[in-house]
């Protein structure tokens, strides 16, 4: 097995923004136009279906919900992952793990159960709306990003052994590429590119990179896409 080398992802240098690509209006955007958008899918394109790998075996199946929280601005609810975890330990992430016998193969229910064990998101509270394309990440993992209202009823309630931290960026501040960072590192002889989407709150800065931020770049592709085709209508 290879792994990478211990780097701080901040350091990398950016190398291209994206001030030139349209924002979603999300100001715009309806629950029900979601809706639709989902049981009837634009024509569009994913940017970004998977990183180089720097693990060997073959990939294992995961999923993470991707919760859009129904505010009067609506939010994407991500989390700190705990320090001590084996995998991407300390990063912004969506709540999400590998499916298991449990799941039945469901990463809707996969998704579900995640995000309910690690920041306490009662499935009552989910109203999933759909998947999007299958995202591999460098360190094994094929994600199915289930897209998801989430109209919560409660606090969010971390799992300390899986969570540090739960928190909330607004919709359309991850939407807007203007906030979107290109980045390049070359190891082992291949480039390697993320993107990234900093944010800071009242605790400081939100470091979101890597897959979660290669998701909501596939998010900002689809809902662009949308948009754009009911402008036109």
């Amino acid at each position: 097995m290879s792994t990478l080398p211990a780097f701080d992802p901040r350091q990398v240098p950016v190398v291209a923004r994206d001030a030139d690509l349209p924002a979603v209006p999300v100001q715009r955007l309806a629950a029900d136009d979601l809706r639709r958008w989902f049981r009837q899918p634009p024509d569009w394109t994913p940017e970004i279906r998977a990183e180089a790998r720097w693990v060997d075996g073959p990939q294992k199946p995961a999923a993470v919900l991707v919760p859009l929280v129904w505010r009067p601005r609506p939010t994407v609810l991500l989390t700190q992952r705990a320090a001590h975890l084996p995998t991407h330990a300390g990063q912004v992430a969506f709540p999400g793990g590998k499916l298991d016998a449990n799941d039945a193969g469901d990463p809707v229910r996969c998704a579900l159960r995640e995000a309910h064990e690690e920041v306490g998101v009662a499935p009552a509270w989910v109203e999933p709306l759909g998947t999007l394309p299958v995202y591999a990440t460098g360190s094994g993992f094929d994600v199915t990003p289930v897209v998801a209202l989430v109209h919560p009823q409660g606090p969010w309630r971390p799992n300390p052994h899986e969570v540090a931290d739960a928190f909330e960026v607004p919709l359309d501040y991850l939407m807007d590429p203007r906030h979107h960072r290109h980045h390049e590192w070359v190891w082992a002889g291949a480039t390697r590119r993320w993107l990234s989407m900093p944010y800071a709150d009242a605790t400081g800065e939100r470091f979101i990179w890597g897959a979660t931020a290669g998701m909501l770049r596939n998010l900002y592709r689809f809902l662009q896409a949308a948009t754009a085709a009911m402008m036109r209508a």
